[in-house]
C-alpha cells in the first residue's frame, strides 16, 4: 500500500491541512470540559449566572470554531483522496494497456475490474479516514489523559491503564482481520467474473436455457462471498462491544471513586464531571480509531492487491533463437519467420513449431488449417501481441525485438475475429486506425472495405452513432467497419483474422478484389474458406501447429493432404472427380 501513496505527491498541501485542522479540532475539545467544570463548580456552586451565562457563551464559541475546523479539514482530506483515487486510476488504467496479452491472460479481466472499482475506492476511502482521524483519535486519547493528570492525578492512573488494554484489543483485531479482508477481495473477484460472463453470454445462457443453472452457480459465488464477509465483520464486530464494556465499567469506577473523593473534599463535583467527559471523549475517539483500523485494514489490504498489478512487468520474456540471422536482407521482403515457435504461459505444448516463410511487399499471403491449427496464433506474433519462444522474425528488414511497440503496431493493421466497434460515432471509430484522418481518408477507406452502404445508410453518415459494442450494427457491418478502421491507417501488413465470415461470397470478393489493388501493402488474410484465399500470392497449410504446407491454391492442390481435405469438403464430390480426371 505504502507504494501508491506516490499519487498523493501532488496533494502535499492538503495533507498537511487537514490534519492540522482536525489537531485544532481535537484542541478545542478537550477544552470544552474545562470550561464545564468552571461552570458547576464557579457558576452553579456560587450562583453567578453572569458567570455561566459568559462561559456558556465560550462554549458555543469553541463549538462553533471546532465545526469550522472539522468542515475545513474535511474539505482537504476528501481532495487529497479524491486526487489520490484518481491518480491510481489513471496509472493503473495506462498500466494495463501496456501489459502483453500474455500477462491480460494470466490476470483475467474480471480481476482487473475489481483492482479498478472496488480496490481503488476502498484505498482511497483509507486515505480519507487516515488524515482526518488517525492523529486526532490519538490525540484527544492521550490529550484527555494528560489533561486528566491536571485534574487529579490519582484518577489519572486509571486513564494511563485503561488506554493500553484498549489497544491490545484494537491492534489484536486488526492484526487477525489484514489476511481476511484479503481473502473477501478474492472472492470479489468470483463474483465480478461470474457477473461478468453471465452478462457478455446471456445470449448463450437463453440459447441453451440454463439460466437456472447460473444463477445457482452466482448464488454459490455470492454466498461465499458473505459468508467470508460476516466471518470478517464479527471478528471486527467484536471490537466496539469489547471497548465500550472497558471504557464503561472504568466509568462507572471513576463516578464511584470521584464521589468519596468529592465527599472529602479531595477534588470538586466540576472536576469529577470534567474527568467523566474526558473518559467519554476517550470511549468515542476508541470507536473511532477502532472503526479506522477496519477501513485501514481494507485499505492496505485492496492497496496490495493494486500493487500486484503495478508490479506485473511490461516486457516480454527473453526470446531464445535457433541460431544468428547472418543472411543479407532483401528490401522487398515484409516478413519473415525463421524457424519460429510458439508456446504460452502455462502450455504443456508448442501452440506453433518451426515455422519458416517469407513475405513480400505487396504480397497476399492466405493462412488456411483445421480448428485449433495455430491460424491466429501465427498473425498474431507479427503485431507482437504475444512474443515467439524461439527462432527469428524480421518485419522490414529488422527483428521484431528491435521495435518498440508503438512503432510495430503503427506498421501494422489488424482485423480480430471478433469485431469491436466502440460507443461514439462511426468516425470516431474509424479514427482509431488514424487519429488525424481527414472525412476523404476514411470515406476511401470505408469503401475499400465494401462498407459504403453501411454508412450511407445511417441518418448522419459518418456522425451516425454507434451504440455500446456496436449492437446497432449487424455482424456483417460491424466486420466491414472494422476492416475500414484498420485500412484508415494504411499500414504496411494488413491481417485480416476470419474477419469476413460474415460476409456473403459477393462481398467477400469484392472486398479481396479492393485489396488486391493495394500493391504495396503486405496483406495475410486469415480464413476458413479456401474460396476467400485460393487467389493470394502465396496460401501457408497450417496443421496442429506446424506448417504443413506452402505455395498457390494449385500447388497446394496437388501436393497438400491437409489442403486438399479442406478444400474437397468445401465443394461438392463433383468438382473433386473433375480435378482428378484433369490431372490424369
Amino acid at each position: 500500500m505504502k507504494q501508491l501513496l506516490v499519487y498523493l505527491k501532488d496533494y502535499k498541501k492538503e495533507c498537511v491541512m487537514a490534519p492540522l485542522f482536525k489537531m485544532l479540532e481535537a484542541i478545542f475539545e478537550l477544552l470544552a470540559p474545562l470550561v464545564m467544570a468552571a461552570v458547576i463548580d464557579t457558576g452553579i456552586l456560587g450562583g453567578d449566572i453572569r458567570y455561566i451565562i459568559k462561559m456558556c457563551m465560550v462554549m458555543v464559541l469553541l463549538g462553533i470554531v471546532g465545526l469550522v475546523c472539522s468542515i475545513t479539514a474535511q474539505f482537504f482530506s476528501a481532495k487529497a483522496a479524491t486526487g489520490f483515487g484518481t491518480g491510481v486510476r489513471h496509472a493503473l488504467f495506462a498500466h494495463i494497456q501496456k501489459l502483453s496479452f500474455t500477462n491480460l491472460d494470466r490476470v483475467g479481466a474480471s480481476t482487473l475490474i475489481t483492482r479498478m472499482t472496488s480496490d481503488v475506492n476502498q484505498a482511497q476511502n483509507g486515505v480519507n479516514m487516515v488524515l482526518r482521524l488517525f492523529l486526532r483519535s490519538p490525540f484527544i486519547v492521550f490529550g484527555a489523559m494528560v489533561m486528566a493528570f491536571t485534574i487529579d492525578v490519582r484518577s489519572a492512573i486509571l486513564f494511563a491503564a485503561t488506554i493500553p488494554l484498549l489497544s491490545v484489543v484494537v491492534f489484536s483485531v486488526m492484526y487477525i482481520s489484514i489476511p481476511l479482508y484479503k481473502k473477501v477481495q478474492g472472492r470479489l473477484d468470483d463474483v465480478t467474473l461470474s457477473t461478468r460472463e453471465n452478462l457478455t453470454g446471456v445470449r448463450v445462457i437463453r440459447a441453451f436455457h440454463l439460466e437456472e443453472a447460473e444463477k445457482a452457480e452466482f448464488l454459490n459465488r455470492n454466498q461465499k462471498l458473505t459468508a467470508m464477509q460476516m466471518f470478517v465483520g464479527k471478528i471486527s464486530g467484536l471490537m466496539n462491544p469489547a471497548t465500550y464494556v472497558m471504557i464503561n465499567g472504568m466509568t462507572a469506577y471513576l463516578i464511584y471513586t470521584g464521589a468519596v473523593q468529592v465527599d472529602g473534599g479531595v477534588i470538586t463535583q466540576g472536576e469529577v464531571v470534567a474527568l467523566v467527559n474526558y473518559m467519554g471523549q476517550i470511549l468515542v475517539e476508541l470507536i473511532k480509531f477502532a472503526n479506522l483500523i477496519v477501513t485501514v485494514t481494507k485499505a492496505v489490504a485492496c492497496g496490495n492487491r493494486i500493487w500486484n498489478i503495478f508490479e506485473i512487468p511490461e516486457g516480454e520474456r527473453a526470446i531464445e533463437r535457433k541460431e544468428a540471422e547472418t543472411a543479407v536482407v532483401d528490401q522487398d521482403e515484409m516478413v519473415v519467420f525463421s524457424h519460429v515457435s510458439l508456446r504460452y504461459e502455462g502450455a504443456g505444448a508448442d501452440a506453433l513449431t518451426d515455422i519458416s516463410f517469407t513475405a513480400k511487399k505487396g504480397d497476399t499471403i492466405g493462412v488456411i488449417g483445421g480448428t485449433g491449427s495455430g491460424k491466429t496464433s501465427l498473425v498474431h506474433l507479427i503485431p507482437g501481441f504475444y512474443p515467439h519462444t524461439a527462432g527469428s522474425i524480421r518485419i522490414a528488414g529488422r527483428e521484431i525485438t528491435e521495435y518498440s511497440k508503438e512503432e510495430l503496431r503503427k506498421k501494422v493493421g489488424i482485423v480480430l475475429q471478433k469485431s469491436v466497434l466502440f460507443t461514439g460515432t462511426i468516425r470516431e471509430n474509424l479514427r482509431w486506425g488514424k487519429a488525424d484522418a481527414t472525412d476523404e481518408e476514411l470515406t476511401q477507406a470505408v469503401k475499400l472495405a465494401q462498407a459504403s452502404d453501411v454508412v450511407d445508410k445511417k441518418e448522419g453518415g459518418l456522425a451516425a452513432a454507434v451504440a455500446q459494442g456496436g449492437q446497432n450494427f449487424s455482424g456483417g457491418q460491424k466486420q466491414r467497419l472494422a476492416i475500414a478502421r484498420a485500412l484508415a491507417r494504411k499500414p504496411d501488413i494488413l491481417i485480416l483474422d476470419d474477419s469476413a465470415s460474415a460476409l456473403d461470397y459477393a462481398t467477400d470478393a469484392a472486398l479481396r478484389r479492393a485489396l488486391s489493388g493495394m500493391k504495396r501493402q503486405t496483406v495475410f488474410i486469415v480464413s476458413q474458406r479456401t474460396s476467400s484465399i485460393r487467389h493470394a500470392d502465396k496460401i501457408l497449410a497450417l496443421d496442429d501447429g506446424e506448417l504443413v504446407g506452402v505455395g498457390t491454391h494449385e500447388e497446394l492442390l496437388e501436393s497438400c493432404k491437409a489442403y486438399q481435405e479442406i478444400y474437397y469438403s468445401q465443394f461438392q464430390e463433383k468438382t473433386r472427380r473433375e480435378g482428378v480426371a484433369s490431372n490424369a
